[in-house]
């Protein structure tokens, strides 16, 4: 089957392009360039075009490639992929983020919208790729949304303490020094392997028929208190990371102002992955805390820590 990926070189996309490889598809990546092509193994079948997305002629690269099946890992604009691919393409399938359905009203969270989401750019994606579904399904194609929590494991630098990805955050964890939290620090924070994010793409291209018009969850089994969070790191250190608490109101105007950073702390992010696991027999291989012992051991081996 000829299968384009679009992100292929990133964090979800070098798992998933192997998995496919694997599987016997015929595999494009599409590729901004700006992550190197890796080599050897699977790649050796794996044909690559560079062409960074959104950019004139983009469009026109994708249709060129006559893919039956695509996956777009970046989902920067369905519906003006799906208008230039619809022709030839049987089956989309793009990332989005539990992120898009808003503050959860009930957890585990269904692939329901639970209230406006406060991100403008996941909010416009959200609404292109509910729009884009619609039209699939009345023109019978297959389109498949796959919506990821937080996304953790080897190959970038993992969720850390204060909502960011940075180095010397975890530098510091590595330390062991303090770390705030607004009380009672039992919101819900749901690392996910990128390889079992990547598994659920997979799952739902080998399964056309039952992933057709569906929007998928995927995740790990379960999610960790913001102190198990923090806890976990400190096992994985070795260390003692001491927790001080604050009112949420001081966390959100003097710890974290940043949305993007306290949001995470803020509202409980546990997907239910029900759907996909009956649907699609997803199975996800990892814990969370196997997740981050695997990004922290990733950081080691790359000379990060």
């Amino acid at each position: 089957m000829k299968t384009c990926v679009i992100g292929g070189t990133g964090h979800i996309g070098k798992n998933l392009t192997r998995m496919l490889v694997e599987a016997g598809h015929e595999v494009t990546v599409v590729s901004s360039g700006r992550t190197p092509i890796p080599e050897g193994g699977v790649w050796k079948s794996v044909k690559t075009v560079i062409h960074q997305y959104g950019t004139a002629g983009w469009t026109e690269t994708i249709r060129a490639l006559r893919c039956e099946v695509i996956v777009d890992i970046l989902q920067g604009d369905s519906p003006a992929l799906y208008e230039a691919v619809r022709e030839s393409c049987e089956h989309l399938v793009v990332c989005g983020s539990v992120w898009m359905f808003g503050a959860p009203r009930i957890v585990p969270t269904p692939e329901e919208t639970q209230g406006p989401c406060p991100f403008e750019g996941y909010a416009r994606r959200y609404q292109q790729m509910l729009a884009t579904r619609d039209r699939a399904i009345s023109e019978g194609k297959a389109f498949t949304a796959i919506m990821p929590p937080n996304i953790c494991g080897p190959g970038k630098i993992p969720l850390e303490g204060k909502g960011g990805r940075s180095l010397e955050v975890h530098r510091s964890h590595q330390r062991g020094e303090p770390v705030v939290l607004p009380e009672p620090g039992s919101n819900l924070i749901g690392p996910c392997d990128a390889e079992d994010v990547a598994r659920g793409f997979f799952c739902a291209v080998q399964n056309r028929e039952a992933a057709a018009g569906e929007i998928f969850n995927v995740g790990s089994a379960f999610a960790l208190t913001a102190i198990r969070f923090i806890e976990t790191y400190a096992d994985i250190y070795g260390v003692n990371i001491p927790i001080e608490f604050v009112s949420w109101r001081e966390f959100e105007q003097k710890v974290l102002p940043e949305l993007g950073a306290n949001y995470h702390f803020k509202v409980n992010m546990c997907p239910d992955i029900t759907k996909i696991q009956t649907k699609l027999g997803y199975r996800p291989a990892y814990t969370p805390e196997q997740s981050m012992e695997r990004a922290v051991r990733w950081m080691k081996q790359e000379g990060f820590l």
